[in-house]
């Protein structure tokens, strides 16, 4: 469904005099103008996900994953390399990013859905289950600009999911609102990959990742660090980033309780 082949993304970081003030500037003070620094996102990166595959992108901050997600999304086109997506997709990387302020939570709704290519009739047949699933009734006619991130995560949640897509492109997604809306989005999302969805998912949660995931993109720096079997690289990422595996830690946190509990229960006798 997905196959990128060796795929680069490069940004310009420098800063350049771009206004006749900032060019007076730098001539009349001596200043030499900042060169042109290049920074490579995404540095040959390679993989491919099967049909009704869940495969997961892990990393630290800066890694490249949000960029990569958009590059196969198609909202950046790489430097180098190459994309081929064979199906639909229904890319959740920032909720609400189409959404007016201005404008209340039913007309947000239609205009949303038409960016992801809704049309109005269908819309319409929706409008209730999208209504439902956000728990916003109440606040149908306030403008979106008084809603929280929680809110407007919920509205933009709803209505990208009220189709199954053929390719789901997930950032980070199930943390958006309360406890008891990150369940239902969590079981929505288990819905559809029960349904036969492809999902190319983001997530710094490695329990999420454990529990959605097929397989694991790890990136570092841009570049492929490893490709393979859910548990493998998780532990292995955890290895590296917490000097132990999982289970160790795991075990360690369970010893440290343990002997807390005994401490506490010798304090309690001694009185």
């Amino acid at each position: 469904m997905i196959q990128a082949k060796n795929v680069s993304m490069k940004f310009d970081l420098g800063v350049e005099a771009t206004s006749f003030k900032e060019t007076f500037i730098h001539l009349f003070s001596g200043k030499k103008k900042k060169e042109k620094k290049d920074f490579w996102a995404l540095t040959d990166v390679s993989f491919h996900v099967d049909k009704g595959e869940v495969v997961g992108l892990i990393g630290s901050n800066g890694a490249g994953k949000s960029t990569l997600l958009k590059v196969v999304s198609g909202v950046m086109k790489p430097t180098k390399g190459s994309v081929t997506v064979n199906g639909v997709i229904s890319p959740m990387i920032e909720l609400g990013a189409g959404f007016d302020p201005e404008l209340t939570a039913r007309e947000n709704i239609y205009l949303n859905g038409a960016i992801l290519g809704y049309s109005k009739d269908f819309i319409d047949e929706k409008f209730d289950e999208i209504v439902e699933f956000s728990e916003l009734r109440d606040f149908l006619d306030a403008p979106v600009k008084n809603f929280s991130s929680g809110m407007t995560a919920k509205l933009a949640f709803s209505i990208a999911t009220v189709v199954n897509p053929e390719i789901l492109i997930v950032d980070e997604i199930l943390s958006v609102g309360d406890i008891k809306f990150q369940e239902k989005s969590k079981n929505k999302m288990m819905e559809m990959i029960m349904g036969g969805t492809t999902v190319l998912y983001v997530s710094h949660s490695m329990e999420s990742i454990e529990e959605l995931c097929d397989k694991v993109i790890w990136l570092e720096h841009g570049h492929v660090k490893m490709i393979g079997e859910t548990k493998e690289i998780c532990n292995a990422y955890y290895l590296e980033q917490m000097g132990e595996t999982k289970e160790e830690s795991l075990q360690r946190k369970k010893e440290a309780s343990l002997e807390k509990e005994n401490k506490r229960k010798m304090k309690k006798e001694q009185k």
